[in-house]
């Protein structure tokens, strides 16, 4: 086997017909395909209502990947390995069918028994098809059997408690694979490279040099089609919980003893314990939520969250929040780490500013041309790399600076944009490295800590709508930092400098 190769296995994609699957799952298989990393030795068996063929879901694989590269060479020989099977999730004997294609490709393509479950389906599934996978045999292999499991893993603590003891009926935790698409983005992975791999850096990672830290999600989409669902999440569930908070957990654990998975996970749970615990007295001093009214997005005129379809034309759900985090910790006693998300902003943009405190003597100093403070900034999307902020000293200018940009952008190292991240994670869910999903332990810490505030938001109907389509958010947000002396660092002006 190739040293890139995966171990052989069968892929089941429960919901294979549906957008998921076609936009991101079967378009990072070709290119784990193409790339190497995934052998001859594989097979994927899709499965949805929809009473379709072999032939027809070929098709349908094919086209996906066509819409997503025009690179095909290899398409025929691995849509191949494609198989269909209509399915009910609910119906023993449609399980004993799929164990009996399951098993007949096992023989055929050596599988060694090896199996990845995908549940690419609406959560309400995932339990009743954890039971019937190990009930109805499909489970009895003597090779691996792991589970893929989309966001959210559950829409509070006791549902995600429930579901985690169903699940785990079935699966142990080390086969439990819960997917947080920002874990796979090659930004957010490079972290912990920043950290731990620079002497620049992790001497000052802590309170006595860094001053506050922000991390922003922004995007200027409304809700689109997706307003049945987000009417139950809101940006807290949807993306706080899961999102923000792992990417908070990777600029704030303490480094691991080694590069492993569970001393990694091991850290970052450490975090989520030191969190400073929000009381519904004290919701309203540590976040903030807002909702999108209607406005302009790049000179176009958009309507509110309100007005969106299938949106209550009352309804109290955030589709922007903002908070600030305290770790309580030897390390971070003080610092705020401050977060937002939004939608309906001015750009789409993923960001972590690190801001480093004003050295005590700053000898260039002047009263009317204040020093610019030293930044670290992480690009992770759409733009992917690094920029630091310095000040130098100004060309023929005594004693003024001018601030200065070293900046390092992914995308020119070799001219090729960066795996997407659900094809490095897939590799490692087939591989068997679970260092970038998440562990019950940090999902079940995530809700304790976000309930609070939603159960408070929920008892109280907000002023909504409190933000224009096309603002950075309700002025709430701004306040939130002044009152600490800091503000939200410009998106528009943290640019990373993209060489090609």
């Amino acid at each position: 086997m190739n040293q890139q190769e995966t171990p052989a296995a069968l892929i089941l994609i429960f919901g294979a017909t549906g957008d998921l699957a076609k936009r991101k799952l079967f378009p990072s298989l070709y290119r784990l395909y193409r790339k190497g990393s995934l052998s001859d030795q594989f097979a994927v068996i899709g499965t949805a209502r929809r009473d379709w063929t072999n032939d027809t879901f070929r098709q349908h694989v094919k086209e996906a990947i066509a819409d997503s590269t025009k690179q095909l060479e290899q398409l025929d020989a691995f849509i191949s390995h494609f198989y269909y099977q209509a399915h009910d999730v609910s119906d023993s004997s449609s399980y004993r069918s799929l164990k009996a294609l399951a098993d007949r490709l096992d023989d055929t393509y050596s599988l060694q028994g090896n199996r990845l479950f995908y549940l690419a389906m609406a959560p309400e599934f995932f339990g009743t098809i954890a039971d019937h996978v190990k009930a109805d045999g499909l489970t009895d292999t003597n090779g691996y059997n792991r589970l893929v499991i989309e966001k959210p893993f559950g829409h509070d603590l006791p549902s995600a408690e429930k579901l985690n003891q169903q699940i785990r009926q079935s699966f142990e935790e080390r086969d439990i694979y819960r997917i947080d698409h920002y874990l796979g983005k090659e930004m957010v992975q490079n972290i912990e490279a920043i950290r731990f791999a620079n002497a620049l850096f992790e001497p000052l990672w802590n309170n006595r040099y860094i001053s506050n830290i922000q991390v922003t999600s922004s995007e200027t989409l409304g809700v689109e089609e997706r307003g049945r669902y987000y009417e139950k999440s809101g940006a807290l569930k949807d993306m706080v919980q899961n999102h923000l908070m792992q990417m908070v957990a990777l600029l704030a654990m303490e480094p691991p003893i080694k590069l492993s998975t569970d001393e990694i996970r091991s850290e970052k749970v450490k975090v989520f314990r030191a969190l400073r615990p929000i009381t519904k007295e004290n919701v309203d001093q540590y976040f903030v939520r807002g909702q999108y009214g209607s406005g302009e997005i790049e000179g176009e005129p958009v309507k509110g969250y309100r007005q969106e379809v299938n949106v209550d034309p009352q309804s109290n759900t955030e589709t922007f929040v903002a908070g600030k985090l305290m770790i309580d910790n030897f390390r971070w006693a003080g610092v705020p780490f401050y977060i937002r998300t939004g939608k309906r902003m001015p750009s789409k943009s993923t960001k972590i500013v690190i801001q480093f405190k004003d050295i005590p003597m700053n000898l260039y100093y002047q009263p009317d041309q204040p020093l610019a403070p030293n930044l670290l900034v992480i690009h992770i999307q759409p733009e992917e790399g690094i920029t630091l902020h310095l000040n130098a000293k100004r060309a023929g200018q005594h004693l003024l600076t001018n601030p200065v940009k070293l900046s390092y952008a992914n995308n020119s190292v070799d001219g090729m944009n960066t795996p997407e991240a659900y094809e490095k994670l897939l590799n490692d869910a087939l591989r068997g490295d679970a260092t970038n999903f998440t562990h019950w332990d940090e999902v079940a810490l995530s809700w304790r800590f976000v309930d609070v505030i939603s159960d408070y938001w929920e008892m109280k109907q907000a002023a909504f709508p409190n933000y224009e389509a096309g603002s950075t958010g309700p002025k709430a947000a701004d306040e939130l930092l002044e009152k600490d002396g800091f503000f939200w660092w410009p998106l528009s002006t943290l640019e990373v400098d993209v060489c090609n």
